[in-house]
Formats: structure tokens, C-alpha cells, sequence
């Protein structure tokens, strides 16, 4: 297949950019994979891709697909497939952030796919980890090695029912078991659960410091439910080193229809500017990689 390969910025990633019309089922699927291990994120573009031809490119590389359970947003279903999921919900900003870092179990690799762009802005936004790590102050680096963040959030009953897709509290206290999450059952099966995880943890080969974590968007949609494990308060200051950052090393990805974006979700974040073209659909699946990784 004769194919393009270019930097999605100066920043990060690959394009693999189709030259020749051939199918993107047809793709050298070792090439992807070693590509894939080098950079961490890989745009797909400029091939024919509709939901269907996404679930099967992505079925190429993937295995254990979620549904999302625990979730933090709300998700609609695709074409009535519990793994491919929109993440339209709501239109403003969502800073970078790692995937469901709330919990200990979270998707090692994610797909997002382009159904409809929209007409300006909406960009999904992606960065480093790694790259953000090198950023930070010693200082920071220094608190971060010794705090840890924690999150607590309460639910009625019909909340975390409907948020984990389960009836019984004995489900619940499995799946919070699984994902080192205490929980707390009230009287009346309303819950609060506490979740304490690293922010910075360590590259797959152990070579790195990777920055990746729930800070940023959490600290911008619902603060309260967030402060470190001592139980201090996050910082002002400390958000904004951080926001800078971002900033300055965030690359925007601006939609095609049809393009298809592959994720390493142990080392790249990623987020979304706002919107208001209420026709943009961008679709996700949360995976692991069914290769060596």
C-alpha cells in the first residue's frame, strides 16, 4: 500500500496518510504496530472509513474492549455496540487528561473515529505525557513524588446504578474491590467511594516518568471531588504551572470525516476544545492492544 508518513506537529505522532485509495483494512499491520510503539498516537487519514470499517480496523489491533462502566461522562451507544461510544455529551472544553484514571483498571489503548467533523473548533487536543513530565518545576516534581491525589465522590443509589451498570450492592463492592477502590454503603444504598492513584507514573519500560492522571479536567468540572491523599487542598498555583504547560505543549487535531486516531493511553493525554456544531460526532473505543506492547 503506498502510504505518506508525516508528524501530526513538531510535537508528537504520526500520520499515516493514504496515497493510493486502497483500503485501510489492507494496511501493513506490523508497520502500525512498531510505529504505534514509537510515537504513541497514530492519525489515520485520507481512507474510505465509515463505524463499520472502524470496528473492524480497530478489532486488528485490539482485544478486551470496554463499556465504559464507571465512566465519569455520559455515553451514547453506536449502532447498538456497547464498545463504540460518542463522546459528545456536552460541548465545552475538557482539558487533558489519561482515560478513566480514576479507577486502577483502566483501557491501555483507545480508538476515536470521526463520523462528522464540525464546522470550526472541537478539536481533539493530545499530548506527551512523557514530554509534560520534562516540563514541570523540581518543586512540583518533588510534591508529586510524595502526595498522591485522591478522589471522593458520593452517589444515591439510581446514580451509581445507572453510572456502573449494575443492580446489587454485592456487584458494586466487587467492582470496586477489583479497582482498589474503597467504598462506603450508607442506610439507604447511597454510597461514597475513595480512590487514591499516583500522578506521575512510570513509562512501560520503566525508562520515563510519564505525567498522566484525571487532575486537569476534574479541577475544571467538579474541583470538590478532588484533593491529595493528606487530604490538602490542590494548589491554585499548582493548576496554573500545570494549565500552562498544557498550553504550551498541547497539539489540536482538527477533525476529517472519516479520520481514525490510535492512542496509547499509558503515555499520551488528550482532551477537546469546545464547540457548537452540534453535528459533530466523534466515536471512541477503550481497549488493550492485542500485540506486544
Amino acid at each position: 500500500m503506498n502510504i505518506t508518513l508525516k508528524p501530526i506537529s513538531e510535537k508528537i505522532g504520526q500520520q499515516i496518510i493514504n496515497q493510493d485509495d486502497k483500503s485501510i483494512l489492507e494496511i501493513d499491520r506490523e508497520k502500525i504496530i512498531n510505529l504505534f510503539n514509537e510515537y504513541g498516537v497514530l492519525l489515520f487519514r485520507g481512507f474510505e472509513a465509515n463505524t463499520e470499517i472502524f470496528r473492524e480496523f480497530s478489532n486488528l489491533f485490539s482485544t478486551d474492549f470496554l463499556d465504559y462502566a464507571g465512566g465519569a461522562f455520559n455515553r451514547r451507544v453506536i449502532n447498538g455496540d456497547q464498545t463504540i461510544l460518542s463522546v459528545n455529551d456536552f460541548q465545552i472544553e475538557i482539558k487533558l487528561h489519561g482515560e478513566m484514571y480514576y479507577q486502577k483498571h483502566i483501557p491501555l489503548m483507545l480508538w476515536f473515529f470521526c463520523a462528522n467533523p464540525a464546522a470550526k473548533d472541537g478539536e481533539t487536543t493530545v499530548c506527551d505525557g512523557r514530554h509534560f513530565f520534562a516540563e514541570i518545576s523540581n518543586s512540583t516534581k518533588e510534591l508529586f513524588s510524595q502526595k498522591k491525589l485522591k478522589f471522593t465522590v458520593s452517589m444515591n443509589k439510581e446514580q451509581w446504578q445507572q453510572k456502573y451498570k449494575i443492580d446489587a450492592v454485592n456487584q458494586l463492592q466487587e467492582m470496586c474491590k477489583k479497582n482498589n477502590t474503597h467504598l462506603t454503603v450508607y442506610e439507604d444504598q447511597s454510597i461514597l467511594l475513595e480512590y487514591i492513584c499516583p500522578v506521575v507514573i512510570p513509562s512501560r519500560c520503566g525508562k520515563y516518568q510519564v505525567f498522566i492522571n484525571s487532575l486537569l479536567p476534574t479541577m475544571q468540572l467538579n474541583p470538590d471531588v478532588l484533593r491529595f491523599d493528606d487530604d490538602s487542598p490542590i494548589p491554585d498555583e499548582l493548576m496554573k504551572e500545570l494549565t500552562e504547560i498544557a498550553e504550551k505543549i498541547t497539539t489540536n487535531i482538527s477533525w476529517q470525516k472519516g479520520d481514525i486516531l490510535m492512542i496509547d493511553n499509558t503515555r499520551i493525554m488528550h482532551g477537546r476544545r469546545a464547540f457548537t456544531d452540534e453535528k459533530r460526532d466523534i466515536y471512541i473505543r477503550l481497549c488493550s492492544p492485542n500485540f506486544q506492547f
